[in-house]
């Protein structure tokens, strides 16, 4: 009785360590983003005035904007979007230039 009662305990921390480390993956995706679009050098590692500008997007998304919520994510997204595509298309092209198939 007392295995089974350690075995579990150790499935359930290795499960919750296993969450913490896929939490800390996407949180360090997410700064990764917000490094790629230049806010940290934009604004100094200003981190009040990045937190202000995130905190105003999401009003916008909650509907506190002058458009409905649909308008500016779609703009955001298209814009991400080409940005990734355009990352890739360099990826692609230094590659090519390194003489990398």
């Amino acid at each position: 009785m007392a295995r089974a009662e350690a075995a579990r305990a150790r499935s359930d921390a290795r499960d919750w360590a296993a969450e913490r480390r896929a939490r800390t993956r996407h949180l360090i995706e997410l700064g990764g983003l917000i490094h790629k679009a230049g806010l940290v050098d934009l604004l100094e590692d200003d981190r009040a005035t990045l937190l202000g500008l995130l905190l105003q997007a999401a009003g916008q998304l909650r509907g506190g904007g002058d458009e409905p919520p649909e308008v500016p994510r779609a703009r955001w997204r298209h814009a991400g979007l080409r940005a990734f595509q355009a990352e890739r298309e360099a990826a692609e092209g230094d590659a090519g230039e390194a003489g990398i198939p």
